[in-house]
């Protein structure tokens, strides 16, 4: 689990709920809540965001909240280029048809695709072809949640102030009476907090967090795609460490590395 996603989340409620509660008390709380305001809001923006997507990238966008708070599975750079030194390593002692028998137990398709792609004799111009064309399509899909994100945290405000303007025009039908002026405000400024939480707690944090995700795979597979053609062409390990490691920040360099030190 992403623990900055997960108390980003739960410690930006609870700040608004201490803001709340620390002004008016727990019966405040009650003065926050609106369900026409609500449903405005929060059903108006979605309906947008539903209309600007098909169907499945709505569902999959919806359920983009879960991965934005799950761990990424991609693992991480520094043991993608500890792996990639060790079939280096491999290759140079036993050949490239060694490396065959090393993805057996490996979990990361993406890299035993190309370990086949390189083992099979294939070109390396067309290995580089193919996987960054699956990298392409790959930041493609992952693009389509994001812009999910992006197009909720754009509608929520809009949908807010729609909400705040239909509080507006009932306040102002009613100017004869007074007493339901105060509440009438009330309410037509809730729709803009709300759609304020939509942008600034939830969907744009979301979509920022799915990004750095997305740049993260991204970065790996990248990582993969030089590395698995540095193999193939036959460079000494030491060499194809180096050249992974620019990828890293130097505080993860030195982390980074074979079993046998990127030795021959």
């Amino acid at each position: 689990m992403d623990l900055a996603s997960l108390v980003g989340l739960v410690g930006g409620f609870a700040m608004l709920i201490f803001g709340i509660v620390s002004s008016g008390g727990p019966s405040a709380i009650s003065n926050f809540i609106d369900v026409p305001s609500i449903i405005i809001t929060i059903g108006g923006s979605l309906t947008s965001v539903l209309g600007s997507n098909k169907l499945p990238d709505f569902i999959n966008g919806l359920k983009g909240i879960a991965l934005s708070i799950k761990e990424p599975s991609v693992g991480n750079p520094t043991e993608t280029i500890t792996n990639i030194i060790n079939l280096s390593n491999i290759s140079r002692k036993e050949g490239l048809l060694a490396l065959e028998e090393a993805t057996h137990d490996m979990e990361d398709e993406f890299m035993k695709k190309g370990i086949g792609l390189v083992v099979d004799g294939t070109d390396p111009d067309l290995v580089r072809g193919i996987l960054e064309t699956e990298l392409t399509n790959i930041e493609a899909r992952h693009s389509v949640v994001v812009k999910f994100w992006d197009k909720w945290a754009e509608m929520g405000p809009a949908w807010g102030m729609i909400g705040t303007l239909c509080g507006l025009v009932n306040m102002l039908k009613n100017l004869e009476d007074a007493s339901s002026i105060g509440p009438n405000m009330a309410v037509a400024l809730l729709t803009t907090l709300y759609g304020s939480l939509i942008a600034n707690w939830l969907a744009g944090p979301t979509s920022a967090k799915l990004q750095r995700n997305n740049a993260l795979e991204i970065m790996m597979k990248e990582i993969t795609i030089e590395g698995l053609l540095s193999i193939q062409a036959g460079e000494n390990p030491r060499v194809i460490e180096e050249k992974l490691k620019s990828f890293l920040s130097p505080a993860d360099r030195a982390a980074a590395g074979g079993e046998e030190g990127g030795g021959e």
